[in-house]
């Protein structure tokens, strides 16, 4: 396979003789015990793939899997914002939607590693991914980053478009605070660090969430570092 083949290569070059395991993250569901992942959007020919024991025939090291945004969650519980809670949700705004929920100071583990895919859910015309991450940007003409510098500079369209944006993502607040009532949510992925251009729109967003307590307890977090995610993967090993 082709894909994997890349993955080996791209692994190998910082393989080293003290390596003792690999933790990668997918973005999909996965089979965590077997290390089997199920359709992977950006990979349509991956509909079960055994990536597992294909890297581990290969590399020669114990392979660890899973969802790319749980290991964000899980980096964010041991290096980052979610050090001191019990209970939140990484969610990761990049080039989709993903998120991870912590609960009891663990990864919820559930049958099909499924939990957190707030992406597929439907909303408005589409789903939350198309209104919650990189693609709302490039569906109105330019990259989150370019939109960026320009809100940045002050250009009232841009602005409009961030402030839109957060009413979404305070609509996806919503939906998280009603599936697991965290007491916090860290933002992490490129999009996230547009964040000042959009929090007061997403927080006005949230007002009318019929559970006050939840709402006023909520506290919001971006992710300092651009790399727990891969933390919470190399995690994975331990």
């Amino acid at each position: 396979m082709v894909v994997v083949d890349a993955i080996v290569e791209t692994i190998s070059k910082v393989v080293t003789y003290n390596t003792s395991a690999i933790g990668i993250g997918i973005p999909s569901i996965v089979d965590v015990e077997k290390g089997i992942v199920y359709d992977v959007m950006n990979i349509p020919a991956w509909k079960e793939v055994p990536i597992k024991s294909l890297l581990e025939e290969k590399l020669n090291l114990p392979v660890f899997v899973n969802n790319d945004a749980n290991c964000f969650a899980i980096g964010e519980k041991i290096y980052g914002e979610g050090k001191d809670f019990q209970h939140f949700v990484g969610v990761t705004l990049g080039t989709g939607l993903g998120a991870g929920i912590i609960q009891n100071g663990r990864l919820l583990k559930d049958a099909n590693c499924g939990s957190g895919e707030f992406c597929i859910v439907p909303y408005l015309n589409s789903d939350y991914e198309h209104y919650c991450s990189g693609m709302y940007f490039q569906k109105r003409g330019h990259s989150g980053q370019e939109f960026y510098e320009k809100a940045k500079e002050g250009d009232p369209s841009s602005l409009k478009v961030f402030n839109d944006f957060g009413f979404h993502i305070g609509q996806l607040v919503k939906l998280v605070m009603a599936t697991v009532d965290p007491q916090m949510i860290v933002f992490g992925g490129s999009v996230a660090k547009t964040f000042p251009f959009f929090k007061d729109a997403m927080r006005m967003a949230i007002t009318d969430f019929p559970y006050s307590k939840s709402a006023n307890k909520l506290e919001i977090r971006i992710s300092e570092k651009d790399d727990h995610a891969i933390y919470g993967a190399a995690a994975l090993c331990r």
